[in-house]
């Protein structure tokens, strides 16, 4: 416990945004979950199927994470970090492969983060094109890699 302390403690919020990210990119579960509030709020894009306020981070694992990994595997493919005015802004690309189709989408996302104490408080999530990214999931429907 001494040492998530010590790491908090030394860690710059963009340290813990770019930590959040790595995990992410791993598939490292308890290393997202490491980096979030408790009572995290994350709110996506309305138009996708996980789309809206989220709180909790159980409830974003399952609902946004576990939702998108239903439909298609996720690879991260850059992961960019900036302090700024408004909080952290992290900027990701990468590409979703719907496990029925094979169908690759590129995708962009840019997330400002709120982070107090060595976690996130809280995600806006903002995609290049919520539409078509909405119309991904719906021509992937959930189920096993091909």
């Amino acid at each position: 416990m001494d040492s998530d302390r010590t790491r908090t403690a030394t860690e710059t919020a963009t340290d813990v945004v770019g930590g959040l990210y790595e995990a992410l990119g791993r598939g490292d579960v308890a290393g997202v979950l490491a980096r979030l509030a408790p009572e995290v709020v994350v709110d996506e894009p309305a138009p996708l199927p996980y789309g809206g306020v989220h709180q909790g981070r159980e409830v974003f694992v399952r609902s946004v994470l576990g939702e998108m990994m239903r439909h298609a595997a996720v690879a991260i493919t850059k992961a960019e970090v900036f302090e700024g005015p408004a909080g952290v802004v992290g900027v990701l690309t990468g590409t979703l492969t719907a496990h029925t189709t094979g169908e690759r989408f590129a995708l962009t996302m840019v997330e400002i983060h709120d982070v107090e104490d060595g976690l996130v408080r809280k995600i806006d999530v903002y995609t290049k094109n919520p539409h078509e990214l909405a119309a991904f999931f719906a021509r992937a429907e959930p189920g096993l890699a091909v």
